[in-house]
């Protein structure tokens, strides 16, 4: 919980550095969605307070709605139209064995759904692969404009971090996903160096 607190503040100061008027809200899943701060503000004070007040639940919960969660960001997210913004929603799930279900219909589309997963190794008690399944189809149902999904069962907060940073980049001038290529390996920065010196006309050995 520590690296996710990290992470919200990460994600709340740099948008705020690079635009003051950012506004964030925080919302919190039970079995459905329960707002911790309704009204959006950029105050990073008010910000950090609500991001250090959450804490981890210990009741495994049999069920996660998002219904909600969507009924409230439809609502801003037309006000957010009228006010000329753009409303993003990024929600952090942690469940490896509770499959998200919402129901929405498909043509009420006026934000963006941003999903970080992050959940345990398979094991015979878990089905991670079949709740990633299930944060697709929910994204791709509801997000307007092109929303990411980011995932990992490291548990390391290096992940985390750089996933957020990936996060910070505005729906309207992302690349597809499927285009994403963050961090590159430093096999495939040698070769597009190499290829780069070669189209500059730099002369290479063949000794």
């Amino acid at each position: 919980m520590d690296a996710v607190k990290q992470a919200l503040l990460l994600f709340v100061h740099s948008k705020l550095t690079m635009c003051p008027d950012h506004r964030f809200a925080f919302a919190s899943l039970g079995e459905t969605v329960s707002l911790v701060k309704k009204d959006f503000s950029s105050d990073a004070g008010s910000a950090v307070d609500v991001i250090q007040s959450l804490n981890a639940s210990e009741t495994r919960f049999g069920m996660a709605d998002l219904t909600q969660l969507f009924k409230i960001a439809y609502q801003e997210g037309k006000r957010a139209e009228l006010q000329g913004r753009l409303l993003r929603v990024v929600l952090i799930y942690c469940r490896s064995s509770t499959k998200p279900q919402h129901q929405w219909p498909i043509k009420q589309k006026n934000f963006t759904l941003d999903i970080i997963y992050l959940h345990d190794k398979p094991t015979a008690d878990n089905c991670p692969q079949k709740v990633y399944d299930a944060l697709v189809d929910a994204l791709e149902h509801v997000s307007q404009h092109e929303g990411y999904i980011l995932e990992t069962g490291q548990g390391l907060a290096r992940i985390l971090f750089r996933q957020t940073c990936i996060l910070l980049s505005h729906p309207l001038q992302r690349c597809m996903q499927d285009d994403l290529d963050i961090p590159k390996q430093l096999a495939k920065k040698t070769l597009a160096n190499e290829a780069a010196q070669n189209d500059d006309g730099v002369p290479v050995s063949t000794k």
